[in-house]
C-alpha cells in the first residue's frame, strides 16, 4: 500500500528557492506592464493624502548605500501608508546643476572647451545629468522602489528653473537679498564662493606662529618704569598668508591683560590668563608681569604692522577667546567673518589682497604673485628677518575643504549675494517655525536650531557656468540693481519657455522689461549679473517648484527623510526658502538616518577595501535582502554594512520564506470562505498562536506609525522562527499531515 496518499501534504506553486537575482527583474517588468503605480494612485484617489517629499541626489555617478538605504526607507514608508489607508504619491527627482557635473564635464571637453561658449558647456553639462538621471532611476528602480519614475522632478528642467528665478526674485523684492562684500568661504581650485554646506573639514597641518605687533603709541602710563623698553602685542596665527591683510589686534573687553617683561623681546601684552602657557611656549622662563591692563585703556591705540609701514588698531571684540593663543587676535576683515562684523565696528577696510585663483594681487608689496598658502614660509622668513617671529611650529588641525576638489579654503571678501538673517527677521521667524515640526530623531531640533541661530547671512552667489542665474540686472552707468515685479515675471515666463540657458544667449535688453530705467540715474542701459545661485538654493524651492507644482501633491509636505548631514544642507535650505517667502515650515516631519559604516563602525573606503556596493548585493543575494537589511537597521544612529551581515540577512530571509511557504503548502485545499471555524471553537494550542499573530500584528502597525522598522523585522523574524517554525508548526505536522482533510483539528490548524 503506497502510505503516501494517505497524507495530506504540502502543495505549492510558491518556489523552493526564491532566486531573487533571476525572479526580481521580471517582477519589475510586470509593475511597469499593468501600471501598478498609476492604478495605486487611480484606487487611493479621495483618500487622506501623505506626502513624502523626495531630496533630490545629485546626478552625478553611481549609487552606493548611503542611496540606498535612504530610497529603501522611504519606500518602506510610502508603502505603509498606502496600506494604512492614505494616498501617498510618490515624486522622485534629482539635483542636476552644480560644480561636480561642471567638473568632470571640463575633463571630458579638455581644450576643446576654450573653442565653445556657455551655452554650449552647459548644453555639455546638461547632457550629462541626464545621462546620470536615466543611469540612477535604473538602479533605484532595481532596489524595488515604486514612483513616478517616468515624470521625476528634475532642478535643470525649464519649469523647475524658471521657479528658482522666481523664488530669488521675490526674496530680492521683498528686501532679503543684498549684494554686499564680506568675507565667505572661497575654493582657490574651483574659483567661486562655497556654502557652509558646500564645506567639509578633513585635518590639516597649518604653521602656527606669534607674532610680535609693536606698540607705536606710548603706554608708559600703563606701565610703570618702562623707559625705552619696546612694548608688543603678541598674536597667534595659523594663516600666515592674511598677515599682509592685518589691520587690527582684537582684545576682549573684559578679560584682564599683562604686560609681561622679557630678556630679549621687550615688554609683551597678551591675556594675563595665558600668560603661563604662551611663555611655556615660547621655552621663556625668565619674564616678569610688570602690569595688569584694563582693555578698554588700549582700545584705539595703535600698533605697527610687522611687515609694512602701516597701522595696526587695537580693537575689542566679544569673539576673543581663552581657548588657544594669546588673546590678542590678529584681525584681517577680508579674510575672517569675526574680523569683519569688528572691524565694520571701527572703520576698518574690508581688505583682501588675493585674487579668485588664490594669488596675492599686485599692490601687495613683497608677496605679488605669490599663492598664499606657499607663501606661507616667504612670510614667515620676512617676519623673522624683522624680528616680529616669536615661534613659528606646525599644527594639525580640523581644516575647512572644499566639498568637490577637496583641497583648503580660505575666507576671502568678494562681492556676493546674500539672503539676510535678519534684516526683515529670517532668523527668528525660522526659530519659531522649527518648534512647530516633528523632529525623529528630537535631537534633530537642537541641531538644526543651533545652526540657524548661529548662521552668518546666506552667500547666494556662484562664479561658475552651470546653474540657474541671478536673475538680476546692474545700471550700466551707475552700477545700481534693478529688480522689479515685471522683471522677475518677465525672467519666470522666458525660462519657463527656452530654459535658463536663454540668459547666457540673449543680451539685458532683450531680457528685461521694455522701457526699463534706472530709478536713480534714469540711463537705460543694463548688464545682466554673472553669478549663478547656489545649488542648495536650487533645491531648497522644491517645496515651491514640486509640491505646488505637481498635481496630487502639496505643501507642506508630511515628511522630508534624508541623512544627518542635512541639518545643514537640504533640510536647512528648504526650511529657509519656506519660511522667507511663506512664513511656513515645508515639513510636518524630518526623519532623519545615519550614515552607512562597515561591521567595525568605520567609513567605508575604497582605500581601505571596506566598501560594499549595492549592485553587488543585489546580483549575489537580491534587491529584498537589501530591503530586509534596510528595514532591520535602527537608522536613528549610524547602520552597519558588509559581507558578513548580508549574509546573516539573507538565511533570516530564508527562514522567513521556508515558513511561508510551508504555510501555504498546507492552505492547498483551504478556502477561508467556507473551511475556517470560530476561533472560539478552536483548541487551545491554536487559539494561542493566533493571539502571538495578533500581539506581532499590533506591534508592527504601531512601529510603522512610528517609523520604527527594525521592531517589525524582530518581531516577524522571532515569530516565524521561534512561535511558528519551532513550536507551533513543529506540533500540528501530524494533525495537517494525518486528520482527515476537513476535520474540524486540521481546518483549525
Amino acid at each position: 500500500m503506497d502510505y503516501k496518499k494517505t497524507l495530506n501534504l504540502p502543495s505549492t506553486k510558491f518556489a523552493m528557492k526564491a532566486n531573487l537575482p533571476q525572479r526580481e527583474p521580471e517582477q519589475l517588468k510586470q509593475w511597469d506592464e499593468k501600471k501598478i503605480y498609476d492604478k495605486l494612485r487611480e484606487q487611493a484617489k479621495d483618500r487622506p493624502l501623505f506626502i513624502l517629499h523626495d531630496g533630490p541626489p545629485y546626478a552625478n555617478g553611481h549609487l552606493h548605500m548611503g542611496h540606498a538605504i535612504n530610497k529603501i526607507l522611504k519606500d518602506i514608508i510610502v508603502r505603509s501608508r498606502q496600506m494604512a489607508g492614505f494616498n501617498a504619491p510618490y515624486v522622485p527627482g534629482w539635483d542636476c546643476h552644480g560644480l561636480p557635473i561642471e567638473h568632470n564635464v571640463d575633463k571630458q571637453l579638455g581644450s576643446k572647451k576654450k573653442q565653445m561658449t556657455p551655452v554650449q558647456v552647459r548644453q555639455a553639462c546638461r547632457k550629462y545629468a541626464a545621462k546620470f538621471v536615466d543611469i540612477q532611476r535604473d538602479e533605484f528602480k532595481r532596489f524595488g522602489v515604486a514612483g513616478q519614475w517616468e515624470t521625476p522632478y528634475l532642478t535643470m528642467n525649464s519649469a523647475y528653473e524658471a521657479r528658482i528665478a522666481k523664488e530669488c526674485g521675490e526674496f530680492a523684492l521683498a528686501g532679503d537679498m543684498f549684494l554686499g562684500k564680506k568675507p565667505i568661504y572661497w575654493c582657490c581650485s574651483c574659483q567661486t564662493a562655497l556654502a557652509e554646506a558646500e564645506i567639509e573639514y578633513h585635518d590639516h597641518t597649518s604653521p602656527s606662529i606669534h607674532v610680535k605687533f609693536a606698540l607705536k603709541d606710548d603706554l608708559s602710563d600703563l606701565i610703570p618704569d618702562i623707559g625705552d623698553t619696546p612694548v608688543s602685542m603678541v598674536i597667534w596665527t595659523t594663516t600666515p598668508w592674511t598677515i599682509p591683510a592685518n589691520l587690527g589686534v582684537c582684545i576682549h573687553p573684559r578679560f584682564e591683560y599683562a604686560a609681561v617683561k622679557t630678556r630679549d623681546h621687550g615688554v609683551l601684552i597678551m591675556a594675563k590668563a595665558l600668560v603661563e602657557n604662551v611663555m611655556q611656549t615660547f621655552g621663556m622662563d625668565d619674564y616678569q608681569v610688570v602690569a595688569k591692563l584694563n582693555p578698554l585703556d588700549l582700545e584705539n591705540k595703535k600698533c605697527l604692522h610687522p611687515i609694512y609701514d602701516t597701522d595696526s588698531l587695537i580693537i575689542l571684540g566679544d569673539h576673543v577667546t581663552l581657548d588657544a593663543g594669546t588673546g590678542c587676535v590678529h584681525t584681517a576683515p577680508g579674510h575672517g567673518a569675526d574680523d569683519h562684523v569688528v572691524g565694520k565696528k571701527y572703520g576698518l577696510d574690508c581688505y583682501s589682497p588675493v585674487e579668485d585663483n588664490g594669488v596675492f594681487s599686485s599692490d601687495v608689496p613683497l608677496f605679488a604673485g605669490e599663492f598664499i598658502f606657499k607663501a606661507n614660509t616667504h612670510i614667515n622668513e620676512v617676519l623673522e628677518e624683522k624680528g616680529a617671529l616669536l615661534k613659528n611650529r606646525q599644527l594639525s588641525h580640523s581644516y575647512p575643504h572644499c566639498w568637490r576638489c577637496k583641497n583648503p579654503v580660505i575666507y576671502r571678501a568678494t562681492p556676493q549675494w546674500f539672503i539676510s538673517m535678519d534684516k526683515l527677521g529670517l532668523r527668528q521667524k525660522t526659530l519659531e517655525q522649527i518648534n512647530h515640526v516633528q523632529w525623529i530623531p528630537s535631537w534633530g531640533k537642537e541641531r538644526i536650531y543651533a545652526m540657524i541661530e548661529n548662521r552668518p547671512d546666506w552667500c547666494l552667489s556662484r562664479q561658475r557656468s552651470w546653474g540657474v542665474p541671478i536673475p538680476v540686472f546692474h545700471c550700466s552707468e551707475c552700477k545700481e540693481v534693478y529688480v522689479t515685479r515685471e522683471s522677475v515675471d518677465k525672467i519666470h515666463a522666458l525660462f519657463s519657455e527656452h530654459s535658463s540657458d536663454i540668459w547666457f544667449e540673449k543680451e539685458a535688453a532683450e531680457l528685461m522689461p521694455d522701457h526699463a530705467v534706472c530709478a536713480k540715474c534714469g540711463s537705460k542701459h543694463f548688464t545682466k549679473d554673472h553669478n549663478i545661485l547656489d545649488v542648495w538654493f536650487d533645491s531648497g524651492v522644491s517645496h515651491a517648484a514640486v509640491l505646488t507644482e505637481f498635481p496630487g501633491l502639496r505643501r507642506p509636505a508630511d515628511m522630508y527623510l534624508e541623512g544627518s548631514d542635512q541639518h545643514r544642507g537640504w533640510f536647512h535650505s528648504s526650511l529657509l526658502t519656506a519660511v522667507g517667502r511663506t512664513g511656513k515650515a515645508p515639513y510636518k516631519t524630518v526623519l532623519t538616518h545615519g550614515f552607512v559604516v562597515d561591521e567595525k563602525g568605520h567609513k567605508m573606503s575604497k582605500s581601505v577595501g571596506n566598501v560594499v556596493a549595492p549592485e553587488s548585493v543585489i546580483k549575489q543575494y537580491g534587491a529584498d535582502v537589501l530591503r530586509l537589511w534596510a528595514a532591520s537597521a535602527d537608522y536613528r544612529g549610524d547602520v552597519s554594512i558588509s559581507n558578513n551581515i548580508i549574509k546573516q540577512l539573507s538565511d533570516a530571509y530564508r527562514r522567513i520564506r521556508n515558513t511561508c511557504r510551508f504555510m501555504l503548502g498546507n492552505f492547498s485545499d483551504f478556502d477561508v470562505t467556507k473551511d475556517a471555524r470560530p476561533v472560539a471553537d478552536m483548541g487551545e494550542l491554536d487559539r494561542f498562536i493566533l493571539h502571538r499573530l495578533y500581539q506581532v500584528t499590533k506591534k508592527a502597525v504601531n512601529a510603522y506609525d512610528t517609523y520604527e522598522f527594525h521592531t517589525i523585522y524582530h518581531a516577524l523574524h522571532n515569530f516565524c522562527v521561534v512561535d511558528l517554525s519551532a513550536f507551533y508548526l513543529d506540533i500540528i505536522k501530524d494533525r495537517l499531515y494525518t486528520s482527515p482533510p476537513a476535520s474540524p483539528e486540521r481546518r483549525d490548524a
